[in-house]
């Protein structure tokens, strides 16, 4: 089948299920659904290009939702007048200033064989310093900690524009990005795999234990929205309204990761993918450009926790789970076709779709069986069988990822592959 038509068949079967959504479910719930498949298309198209165009198997995707979501926070949440009214904002300078020569001292006994000494007693003075820089930065946070949480409860936000929050969450995630990248991908990618998924599982313990930076479990809300809230347009317009911005921001994405693909630095990114060593062998650097793909994924990543944690307007760091904000995305790329940017975005629409629907459709099904089983067998339904439903989400994603790598092991839109005669 022509390309073009495969890929218009598939969207405009994506429709029709979203116009059977809407017919059920109503606009209001059918809005809040793809804005929020909208976001995770976003998430897609950073995890496409690491692992579609590169061959980096992100493991820590929450890891970098959950920054996105807390720098939007920081950043566009209204200002706390009893944290800024209080003397923790002095004690919280002298905290940063204090990591701040940390890092320094750090940084300079990682060069210490610049000076001829030996790589060995480098690493381990590079660990003391470490160490001792951690005791002393904690040693002065714990007090400030204490205070900002007994009287002002946390740091508050910055009452920024939400814009600068979702840039900001991008630039922290690429930033971390950054530095996961330089320690972990000279690893093999089932050792990245792992490096990744512990990174993210500390990011979020960091999340949910700073209490004083954001009230960890007690959770921040309502966060503001770019776009007019639904207390003033009502549900409907707000949302459609946040779909457009999600929309126009996938749009741009879109058109910059497909000109980055068929430029000069795609090709080369998909021979480091494809053969390293042939790569290498051809004066490539593929330490760095591998460093570059990931740090734009993470950027993306960002950006797009940003933009989701935004939407339902509030940030809890228990909130993110592998489940939802890293397995999900990987099968949406895996479904749509891993290197395609318009499949990663009609995985995520598809899948999204999938995994909210599935749960009120589990719902019919089980109480149709109650009824006619009750009626015809006499069969006593167990009591928590409406529970039940939505742990069937689970199985019905496992059971159409298993489908498609059945039948189609590449995805339902693989990556264009050009051949020359």
């Amino acid at each position: 089948m022509n390309t073009r038509l495969r890929d218009t068949a598939l969207f405009a079967g994506l429709l029709l299920v979203a116009l059977g959504v809407y017919a059920m479910m109503g606009p209001a719930y059918t809005l809040r659904m793809v804005v929020e498949a909208t976001c995770y298309a976003i998430l897609a198209l950073g995890l496409t290009i690491q692992w579609g165009y590169a061959g980096l198997f992100n493991a820590g995707i929450m890891g970098f939702v959950a920054l996105g979501g807390a720098m939007t926070m920081l950043m566009s949440f209204p200002v706390n007048q009893d944290f800024w009214n209080s003397s923790a904002p002095a004690g919280l300078g002298r905290v940063l200033l204090i990591a701040l020569a940390g890092a320094a001292l750090v940084f300079a006994a990682s060069r210490l064989h610049r000076l001829g000494v030996s790589r060995g007693l480098r690493t381990a003075v590079t660990v003391i310093v470490l160490a001792i820089a951690y005791l002393v930065f904690m040693n002065a946070l714990t007090p400030v900690a204490a205070e900002i949480e007994s009287t002002a409860g946390f740091v508050g936000g910055l009452g920024l524009p939400v814009g600068i929050g979702w840039i900001a969450g991008g630039a922290v995630a690429g930033l971390v990005g950054y530095f996961i990248g330089r320690i972990c991908l000279g690893l093999r990618s089932d050792y990245l795999a792992i490096a990744t998924l512990g990174i993210a599982e500390i990011i979020k313990a960091l999340l949910k234990n700073a209490d004083w930076l954001t009230r960890g479990t007690l959770t921040v809300s309502p966060l503001p929205w770019p776009v007019p809230a639904p207390a003033e347009i009502g549900f409907v317009g707000s949302r459609a309204t946040y779909l457009a911005v999600t929309a126009v921001l996938i749009v741009a994405i879109y058109i910059l990761l497909q000109r980055a693909y068929h430029a000069p630095w795609g090709r080369m990114m998909r021979a480091i993918r494809d053969n390293e060593t042939a790569a290498g062998s051809m004066g490539k650097d593929v330490n760095r450009r591998r460093l570059e793909i990931f740090v734009l994924g993470c950027i993306l990543m960002g950006i797009g926790g940003a933009a989701l944690i935004t939407f339902v307007r509030i940030f809890d760091p228990s909130g993110f789970v592998p489940l939802n904000h890293t397995f999900l995305v990987w099968v949406m790329v895996i479904l749509g076709g891993a290197g395609n940017n318009l499949g990663a975005i009609f995985g995520a629409l598809l899948i999204y779709i999938v995994w909210t629907m599935s749960e009120p459709a589990t719902l019919f099904a089980f109480h149709l069986m109650e009824q006619y089983g009750r009626d015809w067998f006499g069969w006593q339904p167990p009591a928590d069988l409406d529970s039940r439903a939505l742990q069937m989400r689970v199985f019905i994603i496992g059971l159409t990822i298993t489908l498609v790598l059945r039948y189609a092991p590449r995805g339902l839109m693989p990556e264009p592959v050009k051949h020359v005669d």
